[in-house]
């Protein structure tokens, strides 16, 4: 998965190198095209620049005496060369071409501009030639400038498309900041983006709207557990009263008082469970304070202590190692307790006798880490992908628990910004880690 500014500049540097390697390909054509046109007119300049200067002086000073043919010169690098001969009357050039010429006993190639005079009577070939290897080496300078400035072009347009797409994505970025900072669908939403660009105000607009909806039905979803949980609590405490006065009359027969019992031990989940989805209901709208600082160490220890009489009928070893103190601060104390109880209390309940329970904490870089481990029945990848889901982990059949402990166990890790891994297997055992936020003061 890559960032769509990522995308973006791969896109604009993969088409600059397509650009580039077609164009790389017709460079030689292009160079050559150039370097012959501009030979062509350096020599028909200086063909003007001679004519120029034989209508000043004179073809005297051009014509050699001992000879009387003719009159040449060149460079002493070979690269140029003029040459002014008498020719035959009533022929006529006016041309360029590339042609050889023996200078000292050497063939050089030219490229030749061949032009007729007619001077005083006679008839006169001028020629004016430059080197095929000059010209070749002049092509290779300009083709090397040439790549060098593609290559600091397509440098240059990469760091600039870069920037151009980060600015251009910023708005991006802000809306999927606040989205990934909002803890909850019932967040206020943010003032609206300002941008010149249209689609991302639409999308701002868009996602603002969307999550006051969400979080409006968010508000009356709590409304409506709240009221719900209030609404139970009174008829569940008028009947746990009248069925335990029930309890107090003597002419009760075996089988009546274990169906009030019974009855009694089924209200005493019903008011756990109301009593649960209040606990999530005021934990998610963050209606609980954390002004305390917890000992993390005694805090284990005291829930270790609560759960040993379970463990010693369970025939399990709960194995303590906290040597590492560690005090934890703008907490709520109760909740974390809560927090651990609750994986403990899971671990307890799902080991089989003769197993092991181990509970560890340790500094980990500043952070505090605590670690449940139990040699229970573990769980399947489904199971793990619930785990924190409300009444997903309760068995059909189970007659204790409301299904909803782990569920609470993440509410109030999120309500105190402690992350929180799983690690499980079937047959294999659990293991449950905490990691604790930084201390900020």
């Amino acid at each position: 998965m890559m960032k769509l500014q990522t995308k973006l500049a791969l896109f604009n540097l993969l088409s600059k190198l397509v650009f580039s390697a077609l164009f790389i390909g017709f460079l030689p054509l292009i160079i050559e095209r150039i370097n012959i046109t501009q030979t062509d007119n350096e020599l028909i300049k200086k063909r003007e620049e001679v004519i120029s200067l034989i209508a000043e002086v004179g073809i005297g000073p051009f014509v050699l005496e001992d000879t009387a043919t003719g009159f040449g010169s060149y460079n002493i690098l070979k690269e140029e060369y003029i040459s002014l001969e008498r020719a035959p009357a009533g022929e006529e050039w006016n041309y360029i071409d590339i042609s050889k010429r023996i200078i000292d006993d050497e063939t050089i190639d030219y490229r030749v501009l061949h032009y007729s005079l007619g001077i005083n009577g006679e008839a006169y070939l001028l020629e004016i030639g430059k080197s095929l290897s000059s010209i070749t080496y002049s092509a290779r300078n300009i083709r090397n400038l040439i790549l060098v400035f593609l290559a600091f072009f397509i440098i240059v347009t990469l760091i600039s498309d870069l920037s151009y797409t980060a600015r251009l994505l910023k708005p991006l970025r802000i809306i999927t900041g606040r989205l990934r900072e909002t803890s909850s669908p019932a967040f206020d939403p943010a003032e609206p983006l300002i941008t010149s660009t249209e689609d991302f105000v639409r999308l701002d607009r868009t996602l603002r709207e969307m999550m006051k909806k969400i979080g409006e039905l968010f508000r009356k979803e709590k409304e409506i557990t709240v009221n719900i949980s209030h609404e139970l609590m009174t008829p569940v405490s008028v009947l746990r009263s009248k069925l335990e006065n029930m309890l107090l009359r003597d002419d009760l027969d075996p089988a009546t008082e274990a169906g009030i019992e019974e009855s009694l031990r089924t209200l005493h989940r019903l008011k756990a469970l109301v009593n649960s989805m209040l606990m999530i209901t005021r934990i998610e709208s963050r209606q609980y304070l954390k002004e305390d600082s917890v000992d993390l160490q005694g805090l284990v220890r005291e829930v270790t202590e609560e759960l040993a009489p379970m463990a010693e009928d369970g025939d399990l070893n709960v194995i303590l190692n906290c040597g590492s103190s560690y005090t934890f601060l703008k907490a709520n104390r109760p909740l974390l307790f809560s927090m651990i109880y609750n994986v403990v209390n899971n671990a307890v309940q799902h080991t089989p006798p003769g197993g092991r329970i181990e509970i560890t904490g340790r500094d980990n870089d500043g952070r505090f880490e605590l670690s449940v481990c139990d040699t229970g029945e573990g769980m399947s990848p489904e199971q793990l992908d619930r785990l924190f889901t409300r009444f997903s982990n309760r068995p059909s059949n189970s007659s204790t628990g409301t299904g909803i402990g782990l569920a609470i166990t993440k509410s109030i890790a999120d309500f105190h910004d402690i992350a929180v891994r799983v690690l499980s297997a079937p047959g294999k055992g659990t293991q449950f880690f905490f990691f604790f936020p930084v201390n900020s003061l």
